[in-house]
């Protein structure tokens, strides 16, 4: 009885945090064109195409989506797939993150307050992270109204968390730092000033030594993607590909992965 109602709570908690998930996700979408319309966040939604406004039931995060069979009810033009992909990936994120938190503090049951801190942590940095790779992948812009608040945050988590502060500050200068480097000495041409934000959002997230492979990640991912677009005849040699999307998908590899590509590399050069 005690292994049912355990497998039972287990699956309540995963089922909860997809659906939270779904209505965070929800939440990000309009977030990132509000950002970019530069909009209050508050007020009803609304088409983007039509202006008309959305009901209630025309906005449940992925139902009304697959109802309306990708339409607007008003205006029956289609409804970018944008917004069910950002709701499903947040929510399929959002439950491997509580996945996270089962392994490293045990089951939902003997959670503490560091268990809890934990996954809004790592919450947080997955939302602020999805608001960037929506926002940079559609319009080039990174928006330091969503990357500074997420840095703080992440960063009072932890230092509740002890994390030793060394470690915060030698990351968050090395991600900014890095990055600030290449903004001054390009002038701007090879990345945008929000990369640098990101950067800092990155190093108060993972700490020293956990930023490296989190830039290295971004910088491979999108190597291996610009070389597949010229080979594609997609893009030139010159042109600009939207770095906060690499460094935005690196976050997420780092975060479940970071500590395991960490220990790999010390293995392979003989230091572990």
């Amino acid at each position: 009885r005690l292994f049912v109602l355990y497998l039972l709570g287990s699956m309540l908690l995963y089922i909860l945090s997809v659906i939270f998930g779904l209505l965070i996700g929800s939440f990000l979408n309009c977030l990132a064109w509000r950002l970019y319309k530069n909009e209050s966040i508050g007020g009803r939604s609304y088409c983007p195409k039509c202006s008309a406004m959305i009901a209630w039931y025309d906005n449940i995060p992925l139902l009304s989506f697959l109802l309306l069979r990708g339409r607007c009810r008003h205006c029956q033009k289609k409804i970018s797939w944008q917004y069910p992909l950002v709701e499903v990936a947040t929510a399929i994120l959002f439950a491997l993150a509580v996945v996270r938190i089962v392994g490293l503090y045990g089951s939902f049951e003997i959670w503490g307050i560091e268990a809890l801190v934990t996954l809004l942590r790592d919450w947080m940095l997955i939302a602020s992270v999805m608001v960037v790779f929506i926002t940079d992948a559609r319009w080039y812009l990174i928006f330091f109204e969503v990357t500074i608040p997420a840095a703080v945050v992440v960063l009072l988590c932890n230092a509740f968390l002890g994390a030793p502060w060394q470690s915060l500050l030698l990351s968050a200068t090395i991600g900014s730092g890095f990055f600030l480097l290449q903004y001054i000495v390009s002038k701007g041409r090879w990345i945008g000033e929000g990369d640098i934000w990101m950067g800092l959002l990155l190093g108060a997230a993972f700490g020293w030594p956990l930023i490296l492979p989190a830039i290295f990640i971004a910088y491979l991912l999108g190597a291996l993607v610009g070389i597949i677009l010229i080979c594609l005849g997609k893009k030139h040699w010159s042109a600009i590909l939207p770095f906060g999307t690499f460094l935005a998908t690196s976050s997420v590899i780092t975060l479940f992965y970071g500590e395991i590509i960490v220990r790999w590399y010390l293995h392979l050069i003989g230091l572990n």
